[in-house]
């Protein structure tokens, strides 16, 4: 009978729980455990202080079969990993002489005089298998205590991660055989909220096994990672496929792609499928759609640019609105917002162009309330999509929620 090994990351660095930097090297490992077959039961996140690195560490000790620490091991007074752990078990520190040469020599090469802290990197436990950094200081370290597998791996993710290719995974590979593979895939949905999703699954969702499927609400609409467990990765990618087919036969018009696409690049694969560029009128948005969609490979192909006009006198002067058409229709209008995705078009020489206008806040404007939002597509002579929505938030939710749907519906209406 093979076993289900249950692994924990720990991560200590204060800058961590301070939001400072991201906790990457979690993802990142969790990502890579899955290959296999180690499932990640729990992330941990602890600051530079003694006892709760004692704490953690404890926890960890009595509930998984392999813990992989990062950070804490580099030379000055707050990096507490070893210190942790050796309060924790009791082990002895020493200097692990090779590494100490290696700290040294590179002090010598570069003629530069080696502080004395510098040799806290060197420290390991005794008895301890030292995992080579060929890519930094401080090695890393594998220790087997009371039954649980302990590695020690340097927060820096370059270091950590070659560490982890050359040392940590052939040790895991020969633990568990490779026993199970889990694959995944993530689909991305637009145009359909987390609950419409849900209940359209309902039966798939209580009925799951394996492959499971779990709903995830993201920023561009809504995920679900099919996740599969077999004994090969041939295997396993065919329980994924079967159940995204089966997924996809039901709210398939609703995706509009997979693990890294974003509805950038769709919207831009889209336009270049169909031999359009684009062009944009922003006035609500404040060039924010213009700027997500540059941010994605081969927009230069697709999209000609925008005309940010923010205030009446630029809508004016940019796009042609006379006074007397503006003291009509008003800026925050339907009309008006057709009429901004005519003249991008026209301005900009392109067939197709898309508009935004609204009420951002805080104040009402008009005596439209705050979040009402206007968005329209203009292609090949003639206004195609008008949409009158109302969003909730503050500004800038109220600015990237209308950006979002202004792709959703150039993502409906090109496909």
């Amino acid at each position: 009978m093979t076993k289900n090994y249950q692994a924990e990351i720990v991560a200590v660095g204060t800058e961590l729980l301070l939001g400072q930097i991201a906790n990457t090297n979690a993802q990142w490992l969790s990502e890579q455990l899955a290959t296999y077959g180690i499932n990640v039961y729990n992330h941990t996140v602890v600051g530079d202080n003694l006892d709760r690195v004692e704490q953690a560490f404890r926890l960890a000790q009595s509930r998984s079969d392999i813990v992989i620490v990062t950070g804490g091991l580099g030379p000055t007074e707050d990096d507490l990993t070893r210190e942790g752990f050796e309060q924790l078990t009791g082990l002895e520190i020493i200097e692990d002489k090779t590494t100490m040469e290696k700290i040294e020599s590179y002090y010598k090469e570069r003629n530069r005089t080696m502080t004395p802290n510098n040799r806290k990197q060197a420290r390991v436990f005794k008895g301890a298998s030292v995992l080579k950094n060929n890519a930094g200081m401080a090695p890393g370290m594998y220790i087997d205590y009371q039954d649980t597998h302990w590695f020690f791996l340097p927060g820096v993710p370059r270091e950590m991660k070659q560490i982890s290719s050359e040392e940590l995974f052939p040790f895991l590979e020969n633990l568990t055989g490779k026993q199970q593979v889990i694959q995944s895939t993530v689909l991305k949905f637009i145009g359909i909220g987390e609950s419409n999703l849900e209940h359209e699954l309902t039966d798939m969702i209580h009925e799951q096994t394996n492959p499971t499927i779990a709903p995830l609400a993201q920023d561009q609409g809504v995920v679900i990672r099919v996740t599969a467990s077999a004994a090969s990765k041939v295997e396993a990618q065919k329980l994924v496929a079967d159940k995204k087919q089966e997924i996809l036969a039901r709210i398939g018009a609703y995706c509009f792609g997979e693990d890294e696409q974003t509805i950038e690049n769709k919207v831009i694969e889209l336009l270049a499928e169909k031999r359009k560029t684009l062009a944009a009128a922003e006035s609500l948005t404040g060039g924010l759609f213009s700027s997500n969609l540059v941010s994605a490979a081969g927009a230069s192909n697709v999209f000609a640019g925008s005309l940010v006009t923010y205030q009446t006198a630029a809508k004016e002067a940019l796009l042609d609105l006379t006074p007397e058409w503006i003291s009509k229709y008003g800026v925050v209008s339907k009309e008006c917002a057709e009429a901004m995705a005519e003249q991008a078009a026209l301005k900009l020489n392109t067939p197709t162009a898309i508009s935004f206008t609204g009420v951002a806040g805080p104040e009402t404007q008009e005596e439209k309330p705050v979040g009402q939002v206007y968005i329209a597509v203009y292609d090949e002579g003639k206004i195609v999509e008008s949409s009158s929505i109302l969003l909730s938030g503050n500004r800038n939710n109220i600015r990237e929620r209308a950006a979002l749907k202004g792709f959703e519906l150039l993502y409906q209406y090109l496909k």
